[in-house]
């Protein structure tokens, strides 16, 4: 069978919300990791066939074909096509698994996979404003939706309370999870494992290169003090995904392309899983995506030598553990979304950029990547380092 090959995974530092990257547009967010595909590969950018960009948020700055834009804010030239996607969270991993289809088919031989979302300058449900602001419609959950499953809207979070509870996790387990996401990253950090990942983004003349989000001084009794979301519930502010500004994406490749290009791959594509469940817990699905995915690859989770495991809630990675038998000691080692942000579209591609690096860092083979997503899906990916 046809092999999907990474030749390059790059992404920018986090930016806090109204932080650093917030005076930057997110098209040129966009365009600063595809710039670094093509400079750190020495690929002609006019044999790019594609760019698929994840994004969730599509709207103000964000909306109007934003993947053409990003290719119109690169030095990719303008015969170079783009489209954007979003299947929420998971979008730009997605886009791995649609930009490895397209090379395993023999349709295509060189695709840029990305991810891009100013969280600050396109805040959150902001594509919800007709519903919400001008009071045309009733929003995305139509009468049959509701009457189908009996609930006025879906709820990520009350889908990460509903986790927590139904795996046995306390506020106290969630929060020393969150505490270690902190120690993690900031271990990373000191250490420069993100140096080789990292691509800097320009502000104010001088180079965005550190995760803004990392609090090097937290404790247990700080993350504890944090308001609840909810009355009676376990998830707060702080053992919870941070808001975050980014881009990340990844160069996708065929066979035909590496030795016709003379590029030197860095990881195979190994599966490529999605799968769909209950849409009010929502948040669940990559427990069962991973035992397919598994299965799928003829792999045991004890051959997996790292995981990422998107931290939207602490309660997911968690229950993901619990579920497939993880080894703590391998889950998001660098830290995760708790500590470096979760910029939507963008985390896909920037979740496989830490995994494919880390994975080199340490001389390790296999790596498997998840996603909680909107509407009860998860994607699931396994690479092998190469």
């Amino acid at each position: 069978m046809a092999e999907a090959y990474v030749v390059d995974a790059v992404r920018t530092a986090g930016g806090r919300r109204n932080g650093r990257l917030a005076g930057v547009h997110p098209a040129d967010l966009g365009a600063a990791v595809l710039d670094a595909l093509v400079d750190r590969t020495g690929i002609d950018p006019a044999a790019i066939d594609d760019v698929i960009l994840g994004c969730v948020t599509q709207a103000g700055e964000q909306s109007f074909a934003f993947g053409r834009n990003v290719v119109f804010a690169s030095k990719l030239p303008d015969s170079v096509p783009a489209v954007t996607i979003d299947r929420q969270c998971g979008s730009s991993q997605q886009a791995i698994h649609f930009a490895a289809q397209a090379v395993m088919s023999g349709t295509q031989d060189v695709v840029i996979a990305a991810g891009a979302e100013s969280m600050s300058r396109v805040p959150m449900f902001s594509n919800l404003s007709l519903h919400q602001k001008e009071g045309i419609g009733i929003g995305p959950v139509s009468e049959s939706i509701a009457a189908r499953f009996g609930i006025a809207e879906f709820s990520q979070f009350k889908g990460a309370e509903m986790i927590a509870r139904k795996h046995g996790f306390d506020r106290v387990a969630l929060d020393r999870f969150a505490l270690e996401s902190h120690r993690r990253a900031a271990a990373a950090t000191e250490a420069g494992a993100f140096d080789a990942e990292i691509v800097p983004v320009l502000v104010d003349g001088e180079p965005h290169v550190r995760d803004e989000g990392i609090r090097y001084d937290a404790t247990l009794e700080s993350i504890g003090a944090v308001k609840l979301l909810a009355e009676g519930g376990v998830i707060s502010a702080a053992n919870a995904s941070q808001i975050c500004d980014g881009a990340s994406g990844v160069l996708v490749v065929s066979e035909r392309a590496l030795k016709e290009h003379g590029l030197t791959p860095i990881a195979r594509i190994v599966d490529m899983t999605v799968t769909a469940g209950d849409p009010v817990i929502m948040l669940e699905e990559p427990l069962f995506a991973t035992d397919k995915a598994l299965k799928k690859s003829g792999l045991s989770i004890d051959a997996i030598d790292l995981y990422e495991v998107n931290e939207a809630f602490a309660p997911v990675p968690l229950a993901w553990a619990g579920h497939v038998g993880a080894d703590p000691a391998r889950l998001n080692v660098n830290g995760g979304a708790i500590a470096l942000g979760h910029p939507l579209g963008a985390s896909g591609t920037k979740l496989m950029t830490t995994l494919i690096h880390a994975l080199r860092a340490r001389g390790k083979r296999y790596g498997l990547q998840t996603m909680c997503e909107g509407g009860g899906i998860a994607n699931v990916t396994i690479v092998e380092a190469l």
